[in-house]
């Protein structure tokens, strides 16, 4: 017996060995940690995961650097804005797949993405180019911290005379008159052998090739002269059977020589030009190409200009027939149009069927609500709890993506009822982005002198100062949560026994312990009141009247996916039902919704 309970610190040991990440791994996988004081370092040995501190100070953060760059250079930091100030820092990767940056155990500073029910077996890994990324068990990606990272940022990628495009697929190539010096490697994606060129120069009778476009090679091994000219610094180059490339120094002046091969060349926007040594042979078959590409281009031309020649004709023998056909039928009597359609529909089968107003008029009973479709005879709309409860958590995730996990910070500034798309299985779509507005990096608010919404979505500091950020959407996001579970708009709202708009009546129930009777009749019956209960309390929090009362998407988020203490609301903003002479007295300008709106498909963690 003494014997087996010897064993059980060392079993003890080993269980906490397994649970926590040693320095040489590249993974976490779920329920492992990585503490303070240890790292993952990827494959390559190129990139570490790990805590640290800058300058002299105590504040740690959790983040991304290189190991081969010196000064030490952060590739991605994940509590930029939240350091912690203890070095009792843990990450964490959960069984739902979301990163948890804790500290002391149980604070949570940092999560990523939201908790999805249907991931299994996660794996967190920092990858080769500097990426964390978190994989389900199919080996999905469901999120990852950079996904815009710059791969050809990373030396020798393409290796010598290789140039790199992060738009291309696959990523290096060579330059023209260069073939992969091997080939079957380049095959399969290893490129670090680089490029050769097809033909060796003679030094008798080289010449250069113009590459525009260019990141100019790595330049520790040039030589330059600020003072040549670009006529010069060819000349030079032409000279000495080392030189394979030149380019001037700076845009319009100076001498850049390389000898050797060329290495970290890239294609990028706004590049500059490089003038690579080639043979003769190479330069010939330049000139024959540009002939054959002029021939090319004359053919081209000369064919789109016939048939647009061809096209105009035929278009204006239409309009010329047309008009001579509405010329012929002025002066016949007008026709009803059941019997215009009836007539029309005895010459040709009609693409589209038409119906008098007399024929719809009768069949709807003289367009009764009764027959008006997804409706029943109290006029709520017939979707149960559960469904409405996938809704606003739908909602709620498309927000966050947009105030935190999308590349651009957006801020819709029209989130409605009449802006939320269902598709087959009711799944919310957030839609019409005509009035919203994009940040970049850490900006999340401005002010405009035109304040543009929908009466009663809108937050006090937008309609009365021009004023928003992202919780003026978490405002509009409270109003239409209250009205799912209501079934009830907030603008134009009454009530037998007070004047209180939506909101307020929401308040009145909260403080006298019935917001239960908040919710629709019809939803009794499918409801957990428990679930009912928060869901309301949560709305009240994010239409508070004051900007920091109110939480982030989030804190939206996560609220709604558990069951633990929630904050009292305050009393919420525009508590009664404003008048049209009080509204007249707002500098409102209600836009129409655009017509050139977008949809954004709900996605998991990036």
């Amino acid at each position: 017996m003494m014997g087996k309970l010897k064993q059980l610190p060392l079993c003890a040991g080993i269980l906490v060995s397994l649970l926590t990440v040693s320095g040489a791994l590249d993974s976490l996988a779920a329920n492992q940690t990585l503490k303070d004081g240890s790292t993952i370092v990827s494959a390559d040995d190129g990139f570490e995961l790990g805590f640290f501190s800058l300058n002299s100070s105590n504040d740690r953060y959790l983040g991304i650097w290189s190991k081969r760059i010196s000064p030490r250079t952060y590739m991605w930091v994940s509590n930029a804005g939240n350091p912690i100030n203890n070095t009792y820092g843990v990450l964490k990767l959960s069984n739902d797949g979301r990163l948890l940056l804790l500290s002391g155990g149980d604070t949570l500073i940092w999560a990523s993405g939201f908790a999805n029910s249907g991931i299994f077996n996660p794996v967190a890994q920092i990858l080769d180019t500097g990426n964390l990324v978190v994989r389900d068990d199919q080996e999905n990606i469901i999120w990852q911290s950079n996904p815009s990272y710059d791969v050809c940022v990373r030396s020798g990628i393409c290796g010598p005379n290789g140039i790199c495009n992060n738009n291309n697929s696959p990523l290096c190539g060579c330059l023209r008159g260069f073939e992969p010096t091997l080939l079957e490697a380049w095959r399969i994606a290893d490129w670090s052998g680089g490029c050769q060129k097809k033909q060796s120069l003679d030094c008798v009778s080289d010449g250069f090739r113009k590459f525009s476009g260019i990141n100019l090679p790595d330049t520790r091994s040039s030589w330059y002269n600020v003072n040549m000219t670009l006529d010069e610094c060819r000349a030079t180059c032409i000279r000495n059977c080392s030189c394979t490339a030149y380019a001037t120094r700076n845009i319009q002046s100076g001498c850049l020589l390389w000898f050797g091969d060329l290495q970290d060349m890239r294609e990028i926007d706004g590049g500059r030009d490089l003038y690579v040594k080639m043979t003769t042979a190479d330069l010939a078959a330049d000139l024959s190409n540009e002939s054959k590409n002029k021939k090319v281009i004359i053919v081209i031309v000369s064919t789109s200009v016939s048939f647009l020649v061809v096209c105009l004709i035929l278009a204006l023998y239409a309009w010329r027939k047309k008009k001579r056909s509405f010329t012929s039928r002025k002066g016949k009597p007008a026709q009803t149009l059941e019997e215009d359609y009836t007539n029309e529909s005895q010459k040709e089968p009609a693409e589209l069927p038409s119906f008098s107003l007399a024929k719809i008029t009768n069949s709807t009973n003289n367009f009764s609500i009764n027959n008006k479709l997804g409706q029943d005879e109290v006029n709520s709309v017939l979707l149960d709890w559960p469904c409405r409860a996938h809704i606003i958590h739908g909602i709620a995730r498309g927000l966050l993506y947009l105030h935190h996990d999308s590349r651009l910070r957006i801020i819709h500034r029209d989130l409605k009822a009449g802006n939320i798309l269902l598709d087959r299985d009711m799944n919310p779509k957030i839609s019409d982005f005509g009035l919203a507005r994009r940040f970049r990096g850490q900006e999340d608010e401005a002010n405009t002198n035109k304040v543009v919404g929908t009466l009663g979505y809108i937050s006090p500091e937008y309609a009365a100062n021009g004023h928003f950020s992202i919780k003026s959407d978490v405002f509009s996001f409270g109003v239409l949560l209250l009205e799912i579970v209501s079934g009830k708009k907030n603008r134009g709202f009454s009530h037998q026994d007070h004047k209180d708009n939506l909101l307020g009546h929401a308040w009145r129930l909260y403080k006298a312990g019935k917001s239960l009777e908040l919710l629709a009749a019809t939803l009794s019956d499918s409801c957990v009141d428990s679930e009912v209960l928060r869901t309301i309390h949560i709305g009240l929090l994010c239409v508070q009247d004051h900007v920091e009362d109110r939480p982030t998407m989030s804190s939206v988020v996560l609220m709604l996916g558990n069951d633990g203490p929630l904050p009292p609301p305050k009393q919420p903003a525009f508590f009664t039902e404003m008048t049209h002479a009080e509204h007249d007295t707002i500098p409102l300008m209600v836009s129409p919704p655009s017509i050139d709106c977008v949809t954004i498909t709900l996605l998991d963690g990036r």
